[in-house]
């Protein structure tokens, strides 16, 4: 259970704001020639000055995913521009830390984008702390989500200055999960071992999804604040980043999306070939699984599915899908 002072705290910094971080050049043709050459992008509106005035633009455009890149500091962590804010909208990070959280990792980046950035145009950007979740157990381990907003405008002259993007970061700060110790080699025996179907990383998250399974029920996660549907599970909706969920019953029927047939290298326990599917359930949501009372020959795109769940080793049910008669 997280320390009651270091949950005042987090809540206290939910929305706090931060001063702007300005964009070391300007919008400029030779960066986005190298950006693009990396990227291996050869959009004509980014590189072909008369191609971009042919389609009405004074000069080459900016790709719209570089937005991030002209607010970045450089080789040297927190180098910004001239005239930018001291304070670090992931400060909190080692506020956390130091109730005992070390672990980091980057969670998931959204940008958005509402114009083409043109040559010559100077960029800042304005932070804040959006949301914090309370204490989520993962199997990285248990921690928190901290998701902080980057909105980027263009300066102006005669006017206010124009948002012109966002940039939404989230990273779980987090206390790593204890591993289990190795076991004792054990002595040599003359028949070897049965090879067993591995087992899924099970969170705080996901365990509704598997103890539906071993229930004969297709549990599919969905957002209660705009009832989107998504699989797999996550600590966060993706589409409106809520953290109120809960779980559907899906129908368990859909049609074959998307297959692969695995030959090689044979791997036991499986049994080869080996057809895995991506389904698309009829409510909406894909995932992967694997087919079974197929032909992998067969096999084609939009045929009907229907779930069964299989259990393995006496320990793991799994859905999978089988193809309806007719």
């Amino acid at each position: 259970m997280a320390d009651q002072e270091l949950i005042e705290k987090l809540r206290a910094t939910v929305g706090r704001e931060y001063g702007r971080v300005n964009a070391w050049d300007e919008v400029n043709a030779p960066m986005i020639r190298h950006w693009c050459e990396v990227m291996g992008i050869d959009n004509p509106l980014y590189t072909d000055p008369a191609a971009a005035r042919d389609a009405g633009y004074p000069d080459v455009v900016a790709p719209p995913a570089m937005l991030q890149v002209w607010g970045m500091a450089g080789l040297d962590l927190d180098n910004f521009a001239p005239g930018s804010t001291d304070a670090n909208v992931f400060e909190i990070l080692k506020d956390i830390e130091a109730y005992g959280y070390p672990g980091v990792v980057a969670v998931n980046s959204e940008l958005s984008f509402d114009r083409y950035l043109h040559v010559g145009e100077r960029l800042y950007y304005r932070s804040r702390i959006d949301q914090i979740s309370e204490e989520k157990t993962t199997a990285l381990g248990t921690g928190f989500f901290v998701t902080a907003i980057m909105t980027y405008f263009v300066e102006q002259d005669d006017r206010d200055d124009e948002r012109v993007g966002e940039l939404l970061f989230r990273v779980f700060k987090f206390k790593p999960a204890e591993r289990p110790k190795a076991a004792e080699p054990a002595a040599a025996k003359t028949d070897a071992p049965k090879a067993m179907r591995p087992l899924p990383g099970i969170s705080d998250d996901s365990r509704f999804f598997w103890d539906g399974c071993r229930e004969g029920k297709l549990l599919i996660q969905r957002c209660t604040a705009c009832r989107t549907l998504q699989h797999p599970p996550a600590p966060v909706c993706s589409t409106c980043q809520s953290f109120e969920l809960d779980h559907v019953q899906a129908s368990g029927q859909g049609e074959l999306y998307s297959f692969v047939v695995m030959h090689y290298p044979e791997v036991a326990p499986f049994e080869h070939p080996n057809p895995i599917g991506l389904i698309e359930l009829d409510e909406g949501v894909r995932l992967v699984a694997g087919l079974v009372g197929v032909v992998p020959d067969d096999l084609k795109i939009g045929q009907r599915l229907q779930v069964e769940f299989n259990t393995f080793d006496g320990r793991l049910t799994l859905p999978q899908f089988r193809p309806v008669a007719g």
